[in-house]
């Protein structure tokens, strides 16, 4: 199989769109010998924040010496982004080697109980390949949810919620409290579980821990795991970090935006879940370390944006309202003032709340749209606009025309992942189908 041919087989499951439930990811588990029962490491679920906090924890671990397996979603460029050890993507070959040990299991799984998804097939793909590979630790990421989530198959050891928040609402319920229901069953019977949530999204999880006797660690403001953020600024943060057995000083976060010390207290709780639960350490040194050299494409990430003629490049996948305040926040810090920001949405999501979160930064907005029949039209986002502030906004057919129209120092592109993705890939000159060299040709495949 070559790798086209893996995308193909994937996108074809597609047309399955979102549904929920495990039995067709266990009954995948099954056929294929159960290769989640040998992964451990930590899944990480919550409504913003589970990526970066994913990131920040591989780059601690990795600083620590363990080679660890991501599985990250969704891609911004390319499948192989879903499939990931010690941060780089998987070649070409290797990830089409990986769909083909698992496209026979799923075809007997949907003659018996319905055709898999492409996420869950991912999902089978993505815990073969780090089970074959025998990675010292496994950190996935939750797609939607938690409960009915195909990652909810695994039982890594330590369970992450990093917060509860409005998203999703159509399959997660309308309250916080229902939310953090269908978040908290990724805790599981003997795992150590870590959340940075409060409020009413708090409760479900702090029931969950009660019921199953799980110990729980908990971070952010007056809790054991806390982060102060001193100086947020383009090169990143510098935070002073308080855990139960240390004090950080002066610590360096490589992430822009000052809602990352959340994520980091999180994270901090994370790693030394991993290493109670793993029997692993993991050096002051090492946390230092991982946390200045962590990346997130995607989120808050300033691209160079020479190569689509422009300054600089800032994308940032808000999407929901808690997403695009961080982002505002963190464009009022940086002194961007009046931004131009390329904006596009997926139906089902919250926009006219979304555009009222970055409405206080006074944005100059562009709006367009990616090539998916579920991608609002760009008139359309401008009318919601036009009625939430009274004000006119431009209107692009695709990206490329976007980022077109754009005069600015500093260039914003927000809203959808997807279209975060097709972006990054115009200006890092990366497409779905580049003939990318596999790594088991001797070569290394671009980032």
């Amino acid at each position: 199989m070559t790798y086209r041919e893996a995308v193909a087989a994937l996108t074809e499951r597609g047309r399955f769109g979102i549904s929920m439930g495990l039995e067709r990811i266990e009954r995948l588990m099954a056929e294929l010998g159960h290769p989640e029962r040998d992964l451990r490491g930590a899944l990480v679920g919550g409504t913003n924040g589970k990526g970066s906090v994913v990131a920040m924890v591989r780059s601690m671990l990795d600083a620590a010496g363990h080679r660890v397996g991501t599985m990250p979603k969704p891609h911004l460029v390319s499948y192989r982004e879903r499939i990931a050890v010690d941060g780089e993507p998987i070649g070409t070959g290797e990830f089409a080697d990986a769909v083909g040990r698992v496209l026979p299991a799923i075809d007997r799984v949907a003659r018996r109980v319905g055709p898999p998804t492409e996420f869950e097939a991912l999902t089978a793909a993505a815990v073969v390949e780090l089970a074959r590979r025998r990675v010292d630790l496994a950190i996935v990421e939750v797609g939607l949810g938690g409960r009915l989530d195909a990652t909810n198959v695994l039982d890594l050891g330590v369970a992450t919620i990093t917060n509860v928040q409005r998203d999703h609402e159509r399959y997660l319920g309308s309250t916080l409290a229902a939310i953090g229901g269908e978040k908290a069953p990724i805790i599981k019977r003997g795992d150590l579980a870590v959340t940075g949530a409060s409020g009413r999204g708090l409760r479900p999880i702090l029931d969950r821990c009660a019921a199953l006797g799980v110990p729980l660690r908990r971070a952010g403001p007056r809790q054991p795991y806390a982060v102060t953020v001193r100086h947020s600024g383009w090169e990143g943060l510098l935070a002073d970090a308080r855990t139960p057995d240390r004090m950080l000083t002066d610590l360096h976060i490589g992430l822009l935006g000052r809602h990352q010390g959340a994520n980091a207290a999180v994270a901090l709780a994370t790693v030394d879940a991993i290493s109670e639960r793993c029997g692993i350490a993991v050096p002051e040194s090492a946390m230092r370390a991982g946390l200045a050299a962590v990346r997130w494409p995607g989120r808050l990430e300033l691209l160079d944006g020479s190569p689509v003629g422009l300054d600089r490049v800032l994308l940032d996948g808000a999407h929901n309202p808690a997403g695009a305040a961080a982002l505002a926040a963190a464009l009022e810090e940086l002194g961007e003032h009046r931004p131009t920001i390329i904006f596009g949405a997926m139906r089902g999501k919250r926009v006219a709340a979304v555009l009222r979160a970055l409405a206080a930064i006074g944005p100059r907005f562009v709006f367009t749209r990616v090539e998916d029949p579920a991608a609002r039209e760009p008139q359309a986002l401008a009318a919601t606009w036009r009625r939430i502030s009274g004000q006119d906004a431009r209107t692009a057919a695709d990206p490329a025309a976007a980022l077109a129209m754009s005069d600015a120092g500093l260039t914003v592109v927000a809203g959808s992942l997807y279209l975060v993705g097709a972006v990054r890939g115009m200006i890092t000159g990366t497409a779905e189908e580049d003939p990318w060299p596999s790594s088991s040709d001797g070569a290394s495949a671009p980032t």
